[in-house]
């Protein structure tokens, strides 16, 4: 699948090479050094941005909004971080970091990553993270769907697709399915954001987490 390397980025996200997928360790970057005053600025403005929201819901928030309730110019907000979809991946970074910390060293069925723990088996592994993704997705979905909807092919630069997509197909791989790349993106689609936001008032979000849950049991035992 082709990337545009273009618009905002997690901190998770890595360019697209053309060559033999990377460890999933590495497809996690440290958080950037930055300078005592660069970081109190930061952290005054995820903090503002994650009070609004939760207050009055992200479309209705301003950028002028956000820079006038964490105290800094908006010069420097939109500096820092573009515009509200930059904001939005910031906020989502650390949440996004936790899971991926899950997957890769906590315990089973999500992680470790590389384990054999006996009577784990891969399909459990998956159903683990399709319900872990979902608890996050469905805290945040306002900016999740803001994130991946900012621009064209935007859902595979932010949200750490990248790494969703290896551990899934990593997993699909290990369960035999016939082909783990296309296989783990056909189940990501199910859960993107704009998709599951669009069905949620209809469908609920147990069916939508049932559905998600039996379309990887699917995959990983076909009929």
């Amino acid at each position: 699948m082709a990337h545009d390397d273009n618009g905002p980025q997690s901190g998770s996200a890595i360019p697209s090479t053309g060559q033999r997928p990377v460890p999933l360790e590495l497809l996690r970057t440290p958080p950037p050094v930055e300078r005592a005053d660069a970081a109190r600025n930061r952290a005054a403005v995820l903090e503002a941005a994650a009070r609004l929201f939760a207050e009055h819901g992200v479309e209705a928030v301003s950028m002028d909004q956000v820079a006038a309730a964490a105290g800094v110019g908006k010069g420097t907000l939109f500096r820092r971080f573009g515009d509200k979809a930059g904001l939005g991946v910031a906020l989502l970074d650390a949440r996004e970091r936790e899971l991926q910390e899950a997957i890769l060293r906590g315990p089973a069925p999500l992680g470790p990553v590389g384990s054999v723990e006996p009577g784990v088996a891969p399909g459990e592994r998956l159903a683990a993270f399709v319900d872990a993704y979902l608890d996050y997705l469905l805290e945040h979905l306002d900016l999740v769907r803001m994130s991946e909807t900012a621009g064209r092919g935007a859902r595979y630069r932010v949200g750490a697709y990248r790494f969703w997509h290896r551990h899934t197909a990593i997993l699909l791989a290990d369960a035999g399915a016939a082909d783990p790349e296309h296989d783990a993106h056909a189940l990501l689609a199910t859960l993107a954001a704009e998709h599951v936001a669009a069905l949620l008032p209809e469908l609920g979000e147990q069916r939508i987490r049932a559905g998600a849950l039996g379309l990887a049991a699917r995959i990983v035992k076909p009929a």
